[in-house]
């Protein structure tokens, strides 16, 4: 079989019959899920300078619950980046606080909802919408995972610290940091798993409409011409 006979079979199989779209799918959701919950260990275990243990969970559910006092970690300057403990009763960069409940739901939700778009909407050939899928999955079980076990989620990358906007300008909820917003590896994942998924669909309706011109060009070429009396 030629490359275009491949490539059209290929096209043509949904992903859920593709070893190879399998494949790819829980090597990434692994490796991501993978660093994400290392990754949050180990900020917990050391970057206050004594382990941080979270017990009991209903404790730690609760919205004044709050991590002991601790400096941090200068973890790229000048100002770049500090590792600062942070627990974290919303969503993605703390959105919608204390509503455990509702996120734990809406994330079983969302996981089975990409299984299904793996699965029925994408194809085999389809790989870096396989790798999209994969690193949101991952971002979503990960902060699933610490809500269900902790209560809240871990968070501990802290962006351009003590930097502040410019021109006295404040966020709505009084800020004026750059970035206010604490977070961690899973929600990394979820804004990237998120922005090559876009890509992937903007390249496929390019993909179609060439297609589609193409398809156009050739039956204007072989359409037969009328016969003239």
């Amino acid at each position: 079989m030629n490359r275009e006979g491949l490539a059209s079979d290929l096209a043509s199989v949904p992903a859920w019959r593709s070893t190879k779209a399998w494949t790819t799918l829980l090597l990434v959701l692994v490796v991501a899920l993978g660093v994400d919950l290392w990754t949050k260990s180990e900020a917990f275990a050391s970057v206050a300078g004594f382990p941080v243990v979270l017990e009991p969970r209903e404790a730690v559910s609760d919205p004044s619950y709050r991590i002991p006092w601790h400096n941090g970690v200068r973890a790229i300057s000048p100002d770049l980046l500090d590792f600062h403990l942070v627990i974290n009763h919303g969503a993605v960069f703390g959105i919608g606080q204390n509503a455990r409940g509702v996120f734990i739901v809406f994330t079983l939700i969302a996981v089975a909802a990409g299984v299904f778009i793996f699965g029925w909407w994408t194809r085999a050939r389809a790989t870096w919408a396989h790798i999209a899928i994969g690193l949101i999955l991952a971002g979503g079980i990960g902060n699933l995972y610490d809500r269900m076990n902790f209560g809240a989620v871990r968070d501990f990358l802290y962006m351009f610290p003590r930097r502040n906007l410019p021109f006295n300008l404040h966020w709505p909820g009084g800020s004026a940091e750059i970035f206010p917003w604490v977070f961690n590896v899973a929600d990394m994942l979820l804004l990237m798993g998120m922005a090559l998924l876009l890509l992937h669909s903007r390249r496929e309706d390019r993909r179609r409409e060439a297609l589609a011109k193409k398809s156009g060009n050739a039956s204007e070429v072989t359409q037969p011409q009328t016969i003239r009396e």
